[in-house]
């Protein structure tokens, strides 16, 4: 009987080690074998961290999986308050926007040649009650985010504005402002609804890929057997920058993840789609061929090397993630020091 006993445990043992070696996910589509045949050679993910929420800290990748801390985990540039979100403009500059706090009437925007010295470019105050067919927006502002047209040669400048008070409802109230500017010191005369549709949103930035514009939402109405897709990462889709957009995707994450990030593979025809588990707790990747989807999650956070296909440094929060020549890796990787 203990012989049986000793040959089913050793079986077992087999069997664990058997699964742990072989029953892995394949690794991520989109890399390449030289990273000289890179589409994207480099990547930066601006962020805030756990323990120091809203302020502008730095890593990077060279491979959109694997991410380093810059500058021994500390801030890199003292001035930054906000939800870190920044894009290319129209003079080959960076453009960072944030704000103080949701309560805080106004949205700063600093300017940047290299993405290391950062300069005060514009203050933006928008008079929420001007909003058409949202008069009844309350004070609050929140994740302001940048995106450059290279179509119609303007910015759009989109955050999220509730309209009601109280715990739930509150979050399930916010709506998706924007304004539009040709150079982020001007902006258009009011702000605007982004979707017609009546469903909160928040963490909206858009994207132009290929002929369509997609906004990647979202869906803030809490998660229930008759509204499955609550607190999970949405896309909606429109031909035009101001759409109409569609109605909203399935579901890209699984529920109470936010503060999506869309980047291409090293090899240009891949897109990864990162979100936080929230409050901090985890980062999870999505993967599609296309912005249509289907999209699958891959393995990471198992705490066994040989399982993650991704990784990012401990304590990060959300912002943004945008691709980098391979140059302006170098030069932030020298003046902050990486963490390997």
């Amino acid at each position: 009987m203990k012989s049986t006993q000793l040959n089913k445990i050793l079986l077992l043992a087999l069997l664990v080690l058997s699964v742990t070696t072989f029953a892995q996910q394949p690794n991520p589509p989109g890399q390449v074998e030289n990273p000289k045949d890179a589409k994207n050679q480099a990547y930066l993910f601006a962020h805030m961290t756990h323990q120091d929420y809203g302020r502008l800290y730095y890593s990077v990748s060279l491979d959109g999986l694997h991410w380093y801390s810059l500058n021994n985990k500390k801030r890199v540039f003292e001035d930054y308050q906000g939800h870190p979100d920044i894009c290319k403009g129209h003079d080959g500059r960076y453009y960072i926007a944030g704000n103080t706090g949701d309560g805080s009437p106004d949205i700063n925007i600093w300017v940047s040649d290299d993405l290391i010295k950062w300069q005060k470019h514009s203050t933006y105050t928008p008079d929420l009650k001007s909003t058409p067919d949202y008069s009844n927006a309350l004070q609050r502002i929140g994740a302001p985010k940048l995106f450059y047209d290279e179509s119609s040669k303007q910015y759009v400048m989109t955050w999220h504005t509730p309209h009601k008070e109280g715990g739930e409802i509150y979050w399930a109230s916010q709506r998706t402002l924007y304004v539009l500017s040709k150079d982020l010191i001007t902006f258009s005369d009011h702000p605007t609804r982004l979707f017609d549709w009546d469903m909160g949103t928040i963490d909206v930035f858009i994207r132009k890929i290929g002929e369509n514009y997609y906004a990647v939402i979202k869906d803030e109405t809490y998660p229930t057997l008759y509204w499955t897709t609550g607190k999970t990462i949405r896309i909606a889709k429109s031909p035009s920058l101001l759409g109409p957009y569609s109605e909203p995707s399935a579901s890209i994450s699984p529920n109470f993840r936010e503060a999506p990030m869309l980047i291409p593979s090293p090899d240009g025809k891949i897109w990864y789609m990162y979100y936080e588990q929230y409050p901090g707790i985890s980062y999870g990747l999505s993967i599609a061929d296309n912005m249509n989807g289907p999209w699958f999650q891959a393995s990471g956070y198992t705490f066994f090397s040989d399982w993650d296909k991704y990784s990012l440094p401990a304590s990060v929060r959300h912002g943004c993630m945008i691709t980098i020549s391979k140059d302006e890796y170098n030069q932030l990787v020298n003046h902050f020091g990486i963490d390997k």
